[in-house]
C-alpha cells in the first residue's frame, strides 16, 4: 500500500525544502505594496505583486527599526527577507527583516554602509568640528554657478554684509564626476584661504543630491582646514556631508545666515550697548559725585584741621623731649667717658712703674749670671780649638792646643802638663 502523510508532515517537509534552499534564505524581491496593513501588535502585513504576481509577506515588530518609512499601497519597494512555509495555512510567504523604497533603495543602503563606515573612523566626532568665524570677509562657495542655491546665497549674504567678498567655485552637483568637482572645489578654495566655506546644492532625490554622498567629497571635507557648512537640499534632505561638515545647513540660504554676521543688526546691537554703557558711566559718576558730596560734609563735621594741629603740636614736643634726652644722654656719655680715661691713664702708670721695677730686678739677676762679669773678676774660660768647653783634665792630653778666654780677648796656648786633683786620681 502506498504510504499516506498528514497536512502537517507535507507541510513540514515542503518547509524544511524552503530552509534548506540557499537562495531563499536571504533574497531580495521588489515590486509593488497592497493589501498593507498595520496590525496593533506592531506587525505590518501585505502583498508584493508586479505585473505577473503576488506574495504575502510579513514583517514582525521586531523588524521594524530597519523601516526608515511609513508603508502604503502603490509604493515600489525592495524587500530584503526569507521565503518560507506557514504550516498552519499551508501557504508561503516572505518574512521581511529590510524594506526600502524601489530605487531609493539601494542608494540608500549604499548610504547607510559608507555612514556607518566613516563614523567609525571618527569623521563625525564633534572634537574634530571647527568653530564658524563670527565675522567673516572672504566667504567661499562651492556649488553649480546657476540656480537658485548660489542667487540665494549671494543675495542673503550681500544683504547682511554689504561689503563681503564672496569667491565661486563653479562645481558639478549632479552626475558623473560631480563628487570629484565638489571635492576639489573644496581644496582649491581651502588653499586660496577663505574664512568659511559653503558647499552644497538645491533639492533633489536622493541620486540628485548623491555627490554629497560620495566618500571622495566627505574626505574634503574632513580634510579641509577652512570651517565647511554643508548645504544640500531641502531641510528634510540628510547626506553624509551634513554629518562631516562643521555646521549643517538647512537649505543653502540658512548657510548663508549662519556664515555671514548680518551687519545692520550688528550695527543696532553696538549702537544699543553704547547707549547702554553711556548711561551706566553717567549714572556710576553720578553716584560718585554724591558719594564725594557726603564725605566732604562728613569730614567737615569731624573738623579734621584741628586734630592735625594737635597732633602736629604732639609731634614737635615729642621732637624736642627727645633731643633734649640725647642731649644729656650725650653729655652723660662724655663724662662717663673722661673718668674712664683718666683712671685707665692711672692704671697704666701704676703698670708701668710695676713693670719697670721688676725689669731692674731680671737685670740684675742676669748680670750675676752673666758670664763676662765672671771673667771681670779675674776667672777665665777654657775651650779646645774647636770651640768645645774644657771643663776636665781628661779632654786634653799633652801637647794639645787650647783657648783662654778672659775679659778683654782670647790666650791660645799649649799643654805641657797635666796634673789632676789627688781626690779624683785616687777614685779613677
Amino acid at each position: 500500500m502506498q504510504n499516506v502523510y498528514t497536512v502537517r508532515q507535507v507541510n513540514a517537509y515542503i518547509k524544511s525544502m524552503f530552509i534548506q534552499d540557499v537562495v531563499l534564505r536571504s533574497i531580495y524581491m521588489k515590486g509593488e505594496v497592497s493589501n498593507c496593513k498595520y496590525h496593533t501588535s506592531g506587525h505590518i502585513y501585505f502583498s508584493l505583486k508586479d505585473e505577473s504576481g503576488t506574495i504575502s509577506c510579513v514583517m514582525f515588530a521586531s523588524a521594524r527599526k530597519g523601516l526608515a518609512f511609513g508603508m502604503k499601497n502603490g509604493q515600489q519597494v525592495l524587500v530584503l527577507g526569507n521565503i518560507s512555509v506557514y504550516e498552519r495555512d499551508g501557504t508561503y510567504q516572505l518574512y521581511a527583516s529590510r524594506i526600502l523604497l524601489d530605487g531609493a533603495g539601494l542608494l540608500y543602503e549604499k548610504f547607510e554602509a559608507l555612514k556607518a563606515e566613516l563614523e567609525e573612523m571618527g569623521m563625525f566626532d564633534p572634537v574634530y568640528k571647527k568653530p564658524i568665524p563670527p565675522f567673516v570677509k572672504k566667504l567661499g562657495v562651492v556649488t553649480a554657478p546657476t540656480g537658485a542655491a548660489v542667487r540665494d546665497i549671494i543675495q542673503i549674504s550681500r544683504r547682511r554684509n554689504p561689503g563681503i567678498q564672496i569667491i565661486l567655485y563653479p562645481a558639478l552637483v549632479q552626475g558623473e564626476g560631480a563628487a570629484e568637482s565638489v571635492a576639489k572645489g573644496i581644496a582649491m578654495l581651502d588653499a586660496y584661504g577663505v574664512d568659511v566655506i559653503i558647499a552644497g546644492r538645491g533639492g533633489g532625490s536622493i541620486e540628485d543630491l548623491w555627490a554629497f554622498n560620495e566618500e571622495e567629497t566627505a574626505r574634503a571635507i574632513f580634510s579641509c582646514n577652512t570651517p565647511v557648512i554643508s548645504a544640500v537640499g531641502h531641510e528634510t534632505d540628510t547626506t553624509i556631508a551634513d554629518y562631516v561638515a562643521d555646521l549643517r545647513a538647512p537649505t543653502p540660504s540658512a548657510a548663508a545666515e549662519l556664515a555671514v554676521a548680518d551687519i545692520s543688526a550688528l550695527q543696532g546691537e553696538l549702537y544699543r550697548q553704547k547707549s547702554r554703557l553711556f548711561e551706566a558711566v553717567t549714572r556710576k559718576v553720578q553716584d560718585k559725585r554724591d558719594e564725594l558730596a557726603r564725605r566732604e560734609k562728613i569730614l567737615s563735621l569731624l573738623g579734621p584741621q584741628e586734630k592735625l594741629q594737635d597732633q602736629k603740636m604732639r609731634l614737635a614736643r615729642a621732637q624736642e623731649d627727645l633731643a633734649e634726652a640725647m642731649q644729656q644722654k650725650l653729655a652723660l656719655s662724655r663724662q662717663e667717658m673722661e673718668y674712664d680715661r683718666q683712671r685707665l691713664q692711672v692704671l697704666m702708670r701704676e703698670k708701668y712703674r710695676d713693670s719697670r721695677h721688676r725689669m731692674q730686678i731680671y737685670i740684675e739677676k742676669l748680670k750675676g749670671l752673666s758670664p763676662l762679669e765672671k771673667l771681670g773678676q779675674g776667672y777665665s774660660y777654657t775651650a779646645d780649638v774647636h770651640g768645645r768647653k774644657i771643663t776636665q783634665t781628661w779632654q786634653v792630653k799633652k801637647g794639645d792646643t787650647i783657648c783662654v778666654y778672659v775679659s778683654d780677648g782670647r790666650l791660645q796656648a799649649k799643654v805641657t802638663d797635666i796634673q789632676k786633683d789627688k781626690q779624683d786620681a785616687g777614685e779613677v
